[in-house]
């Protein structure tokens, strides 16, 4: 697992897992298996560039033809954050608020326990999101691709585990 010491870079590509996690299998429904609230099991996940958040726990909750996405992280410099939005799985861009480095967000399913979400700001893709239900429903892991807000290089895996 990869952890580093220097400035904690990687806080918009985790709160932008966060506010992402719940990209789910089409739209929101009671059926939906990614409703809920998880949270980081940071042992299992590996951030580079690192060091992981204190903390991570992020609310989905169904919203008319989609999703609401709610999330609250703690930086390991204690710093923390708050981000959400709400969109369709149709790929177009919704409004995405709390990151710095991001201002729309595009969610697409993959298949039924895959989607992909893309992050963009001022039009242009900063980051790619590729998630994964496990088979029961309890794990969701994350791989994170693209840049930091100092244009430095994100690949991340992140696991988050259903309270």
């Amino acid at each position: 697992m990869r952890r580093h010491v220097r400035g904690f870079r990687s806080l918009p590509v985790i709160v932008g897992l966060a506010v992402w996690v719940l990209s789910g299998q089409g739209p929101a429904q009671a059926a939906d298996s990614n409703l809920g609230t998880w949270t980081l099991n940071v042992a299992k996940s590996t951030y580079s560039p690192g060091p992981a958040p204190k903390s991570l726990t992020v609310k989905f909750e169904a919203a008319g033809d989609g999703i609401k996405s709610t999330a609250n992280s703690v930086a390991a410099d204690g710093s923390s954050t708050h981000t959400e939005y709400t969109a369709s799985y149709d790929g177009k861009d919704y409004p995405l608020k709390g990151m710095k480095d991001a201002d729309t967000v595009s969610l697409k399913q993959i298949d039924a326990n895959s989607t992909e979400r893309i992050d963009k700001k001022a039009g242009k893709v900063v980051r790619t999101y590729t998630r994964k239900l496990s088979a029961d429903g309890k794990t969701m892991t994350v791989r994170i691709t693209g840049t930091d807000e100092q244009g430095g290089t994100i690949n991340n895996t992140v696991v988050l585990e259903r309270e």
